[in-house]
């Protein structure tokens, strides 16, 4: 993952990382580097729908793509070389997902030598109208 990581920094092309990962692979997450921030994005697709008689994104496949966010932001601060781990993770969901593109945020409220505290957002039109926000702690070591 290191080797992957400094590779996609360098070239500023994050597409191989996320192919890297199963689950973003499969649920076709992006990730992007844009004036020094990262961008998350889930783009819409059908499989991602969870109740189609809404249609709505799957719940499982919100938390899914936070709990990445999390993980890629922590790779990027430098700090952490292997694969954070979940200790808890907790998600509100505040509205449906309706069925166009998700953007996801990740803030390390707190960063120590062995655990991570964060907060993630989720939304779709507008950042001020998360559809979901979610609170996780993670093992660095």
């Amino acid at each position: 993952m290191k080797h992957c990581w400094e590779t996609a920094r360098a070239s500023g092309d994050y597409h191989a990382l996320m192919q890297a990962i199963p689950y973003a692979r499969t649920i076709g997450m992006t990730m992007e580097e844009v004036d020094g921030q990262l961008r998350f994005t889930l783009p819409f697709r059908q499989s991602n729908i969870g109740n189609v008689l809404l249609p709505a994104l799957h719940g499982g496949v919100i938390g899914g793509f936070l709990e990445n966010v999390a993980i890629f932001t922590l790779l990027a601060s430098h700090e952490t070389r292997s694969v954070p781990k979940v200790v808890d993770f907790s998600i509100d969901y505040l509205r449906s997902g309706r069925p166009q593109d998700l953007s996801g945020r990740c803030e390390i409220v707190r960063q120590g030598k062995r655990v991570a505290n964060v907060q993630l957002m989720a939304w779709q039109d507008d950042p001020d109208k998360p559809i979901a926000s979610a609170r996780a702690h993670f093992l660095l070591a």
